[in-house]
């Protein structure tokens, strides 16, 4: 199986790492057929290790690749960082605010009490997230990619632990889009369907991740750099501020500490 896999194209590999993601959303979707919702403490566990497996990533996979690549491509290396680091984290960013406005307003009109302004709040939770998934997607397209031209901390396994990170802090996020629906008034079904739907990109995005990464070389160590920003961002906003508001905030930091230990074992001495 492993010899199967090694031997695919790259936008390939990057298909099924990000289907195993989507996979990851559909399950955290399908609590909604068994609980209302899940332990705290699992899924701020799990979010905390997933924070530490893409902290390590994002320097050891990404960034880390994409300085190198552009020192060998004669770049301005420190330049190209920046400007894809930052460009990252700034979309989502934007992104965030931009959601942030949009849910105020349907806030507002939950807030009068009516079933619709309730269930727009839903509606923008899901789009929110599917929109924060295509650069997740893009990240682990652009990580198999980078395999290509055998620059060091561009690995298989990197790329390959990369979307198990992303694929673990997906799973709270599926709950999160169909536990609010379900608490609604949707169907089970219907609730399921909404929560695995704002996975669906990932897979798209990581092809093209991938393709992009194979055909314009000079822009892989942006989209390198790009792809850390951007999980970097998730991270320091999301993951783990999440995983703290747990009362065992100490266990949850010890959580992350373990998944960028893994992570790093894993590129340093196996990359």
């Amino acid at each position: 199986m492993i010899d199967w896999f090694i031997g695919l194209s790259h936008p390939i590999q990057a298909m099924i790492a990000t289907l195993f993601t989507w996979s990851i959303t559909a399950i955290g979707a399908g609590l909604v057929f068994c609980f209302k919702k899940m332990n705290k403490n699992v899924l701020d566990a799990m979010l905390g290790f997933a924070a530490g497996v893409m902290i390590a990533a994002s320097f050891w996979s990404l960034l880390s690749p994409s300085i190198e690549m552009a020192t060998n491509l004669g770049m301005n290396a420190w330049l190209v960082a920046f400007i894809g680091l930052f460009g990252g984290g700034l979309l989502l960013f934007s992104g965030d605010r931009f959601f942030s406005r949009l849910e105020k307003r349907a806030t507002k009109a939950s807030n009068n009490n009516t079933p619709k302004g309730n269930v727009k709040r839903c509606w923008m939770l899901i789009f929110s997230i599917t929109l924060h998934n295509i650069p997740e997607g893009l990240a682990v397209g652009v990580a198999f990619g980078s395999i290509a031209y055998g620059i060091e901390g561009a690995t298989l396994t990197s790329a390959c632990m990369l979307a198990l990170g992303i694929g673990l802090q997906n799973f709270p996020e599926g709950t999160a889009v169909s536990v609010p629906l379900r608490r609604e008034g949707f169907s089970r079904r219907k609730s399921f369907f909404y929560g695995q739907l704002s996975g669906v990109v990932e897979p798209i995005a990581g092809v093209i991740g991938a393709l992009i990464a194979l055909q314009a070389r000079m822009l892989l160590p942006f989209l390198l750099a790009f792809a850390a920003g951007a999980m970097i961002y998730v991270v320091v906003a999301e993951l783990i501020p999440e995983s703290q508001t747990n009362e065992k905030k100490d266990i949850m930091a010890l959580f992350t500490l373990v998944g960028f230990s893994i992570m790093m074992i894993l590129d340093v001495a196996l990359g």
